[in-house]
C-alpha cells in the first residue's frame, strides 16, 4: 500500500521491479498508481510504503542501499574458501555467501558493506589494481 502523506489518498500496488534508479526516491509508480495518489501535477510526493504480503516477511523497507563486493562465485566450496583465506591476509571482511539455486548451491566471496556507491567503488578498484575480479552488488 503507498499512501501520499500531503493528501492521504491511497493505492495498492504490485513491486516486479529493483527500482527506483533516480536519487531520494523510494518508489517508482505506474501513471495509474500516480493518478490514484494525486501525484500526476507534482511528479513526486512524499508517500509511506507498507507491504501487505509477499514471499518473504519484510521488517522495513530500507531509505537507501547497502553495497558488497563479490569477488568469486564457485560451485565448489574449497574454491571459495581458498580465495576468502587470500582476501583475509589483507582484508579482514572477506566472507563466504552461500546462494542457493534450485538444487545448486553457490558460493559468493564477498569482501565488506558499503552504505555508499562512491565508498564501494573506490575499494573495487583497489581490488582491480591487485588483480582480482569485481562485481559491485547491491545488498
Amino acid at each position: 500500500m503507498v499512501t501520499n502523506l500531503d493528501s492521504g489518498y491511497s493505492t495498492e500496488v504490485i513491486i516486479n521491479d529493483r527500482g527506483p534508479f533516480a536519487k531520494g526516491r523510494i518508489i517508482d509508480l505506474s501513471f495509474a498508481a500516480g493518478k490514484a495518489l494525486g501525484m500526476i501535477g507534482p511528479g513526486t510526493v512524499p508517500v509511506r510504503v507498507d507491504v501487505i504480503d509477499g514471499p518473504y516477511k519484510i521488517q522495513s523497507i530500507r531509505t537507501a542501499l547497502d553495497y558488497t563486493l563479490q569477488i568469486g562465485s564457485f560451485f565448489r566450496l574449497e574454491n571459495a574458501q581458498q580465495l576468502r583465506d587470500r582476501l583475509l591476509s589483507s582484508y579482514a571482511d572477506a566472507s563466504i555467501v552461500p546462494l542457493q539455486v534450485k538444487e545448486t548451491t553457490y558460493y559468493r566471496v564477498q569482501l565488506g558493506t558499503f552504505s555508499n556507491r562512491t565508498a564501494a567503488e573506490e575499494r573495487a578498484r583497489q581490488l582491480h589494481q591487485a588483480g582480482f575480479p569485481v562485481v559491485i552488488m547491491e545488498k
